[in-house]
């Protein structure tokens, strides 16, 4: 009898497309859906609270004889992510002008380091905002980085080579006979991509010139059995145990169904399937003298007064492959970028050396029953600097319809996002939570330790000064009032680096207004619907 006007809670996403797919989003009754939402749903909202009410003989509440529940509410928490939204945004960025321009159906992009798993950004193109769910497709919404496998090409090249130098059964220098471009197994002829044609070949030109050939005749050499071995021992073929829903484990047949036609096509990356997060977990494992890690994407639980009670810690899985047998293959690879005559030098960024590997795979059209010769999947995958590696990328640009070859297509936007990441944040790049940190727990979890950040200490910058950099002495900012958007935008402008908690107005800061920036120039700005 009258109106009755009921709040109704809604989950609003301020950094709208970034880190969409990374973060999911939640369905109309707060219930997570997909991502990050969907992983840590029950602990991001916590437990509800029970409120138990006394009533009369005919029902009715008795409103001023509440009691309070035997048990309260279980808190919730921030998660803090391993990403740092510049670098997700910069990434984001660029795979999507590199969709556009090349006329890709999509893509997908990982920027890693290698000596920890951290995960810097992970993006997807198309891009997906989370505060739209309800009207876009929600495969839209799929993370497809780790949902989705693909042969991966010449990019799979390094990791037969890697296992071939381990197993002393090949040297840098041995020769192989790549046939003249043609190679005939049990019927099945063999080509180089382009129609090029080889004479003989070292190991180290046959990655440098990506033989499909030469990269034959070393399986061969090496055998199916040992080749196996190494193939899961770099992670494929098994989930990589990333804290995401959905993630899937590739293709990788029992080796005793291998025919010699089958690890031929292995050899050069066809007949097998791997996800994004496999391949730039499996390249990190080179850059980091051969000790594969667990991809990290969740850092650590925050309680709602900002305090970081527990964390996520670095994970070596095993090692694959010596630190001198990731050495000689790191010296190859970096020949493959840096050389005039190598199939990645649209890679190179001035004054750093980067090793890498350009790919270009068939899609296998399932209607045929056999591989497309139009429908491609391109890719570079390299880390830098080569001679201490602290920041990995892989590039993947799905059916572009102009530069179809991983060399001129995948590994500009590789230059791109290197390049950018060394300018923008010179020597240093360091954790920055995307927009509102989301408040979750982490089940398992380790007590704190000293706090993580990604550096990148040894790699020279190019000589060019950041526009609008502040001295020491900047005074920190009045963010009182503002939106989460408008803060970020506004410590962007003073060289200051800020921790979001809560969501709505800013409503409390530390350091406070006026004060001197501190040495890290970080900024701890708390949000709520208060005054």
């Amino acid at each position: 009898d009258g109106i009755i006007i009921l709040k109704e809670p809604k989950r609003y996403y301020p950094s709208g497309e970034v880190a969409g797919h990374l973060i999911g989003f939640v369905g109309i009754d707060a219930t997570g859906l997909e991502g990050l939402e969907l992983r840590y749903d029950r602990y991001l909202k916590g437990a509800p609270e029970k409120l138990i009410w006394t009533r009369d003989a005919k029902g009715k509440r008795l409103y001023p004889r509440v009691e309070r529940p035997e048990t309260v509410q279980k808190e919730n928490y921030h998660l803090v992510l391993t990403i740092d939204n510049r670098i997700q945004h910069l990434v984001e960025s660029h795979l999507k002008a590199a969709v556009k321009n090349k006329g890709a159906k999509g893509g997908f992009a990982i920027v890693m380091d290698p000596k920890t798993g951290e995960i810097l950004a992970l993006a997807n193109e198309l891009g997906f905002d989370p505060n739209r769910f309800s009207s876009v497709n929600l495969a839209a919404g799929k993370n497809k980085a780790i949902t989705d496998s693909f042969d991966p090409g010449s990019t799979f090249k390094p990791f037969l080579v890697a296992a071939a130098l381990e197993e002393g059964v090949v040297k840098e220098t041995d020769l192989f006979n790549c046939e003249n471009g043609s190679y005939t197994i049990a019927d099945r002829v063999f080509r180089e991509a382009q129609r090029k044609r080889h004479g003989a070949l070292s190991v180290h030109d046959i990655l440098k010139y990506s033989s499909n050939i030469g990269s034959i005749k070393i399986a061969e050499k090496l055998g199916k059995e040992r080749f196996s071995q190494y193939i899961r021992k770099f992670g494929f073929g098994a989930k990589t145990g990333i804290d995401l829903p959905g993630e899937v484990r590739g293709l990788l047949r029992p080796v005793e169904k291998w025919t010699r036609v089958d690890a031929a096509t292995i050899a050069f990356g066809q007949g097998i399937s791997v996800t994004a997060i496999q391949l730039i977990t499996a390249l990190s494992s080179i850059a980091n003298q051969g000790l594969l890690m667990k991809p990290l994407i969740v850092r650590g639980l925050m309680d709602r007064n900002g305090n970081l009670v527990q964390t996520y810690n670095p994970s070596a899985v095993r090692r694959v492959i010596s630190r001198e047998t990731a050495k000689r293959l790191t010296a190859i690879l970096t020949d493959v970028v840096g050389m005039e005559d190598g199939t990645g030098k649209h890679a190179r960024i001035v004054n750093v050396a980067v090793a890498g590997k350009t790919g270009t795979s068939q899609k296998f059209d399932f209607a045929q029953r056999a591989y497309s010769s139009e429908r491609v999947k391109t890719s570079f995958m390299g880390f830098f600097p080569a001679e201490d590696p602290q920041i990995a990328i892989l590039v993947v640009l799905d059916e572009p319809q102009r530069d179809r070859w991983g060399g001129v297509a995948a590994a500009p936007v590789f230059k791109n996002i290197g390049e950018q990441l060394l300018t923008c944040f010179k020597t240093n790049i360091r954790e920055n939570p995307i927009g509102d940190t989301l408040p979750q727990g982490v089940p398992n979890g380790k007590p704190v330790s000293s706090d993580m950040k990604v550096r990148l200490a040894s790699v020279p910058a190019p000589p060019t000064d950041l526009s609008g950099t502040e001295t020491d002495e900047t005074a920190v900012p009045n963010f009182r009032g503002m939106t989460i958007r408008e803060v970020i935008k506004k410590s962007k402008e003073n060289g200051i680096d800020v921790r979001v908690i809560g969501s709505g107005w800013a409503i409390a800061q530390q350091p406070a207004a006026g004060m001197p920036a501190p040495e890290d120039r970080f900024c701890t700005v708390t949000f709520g619907m208060g005054s």
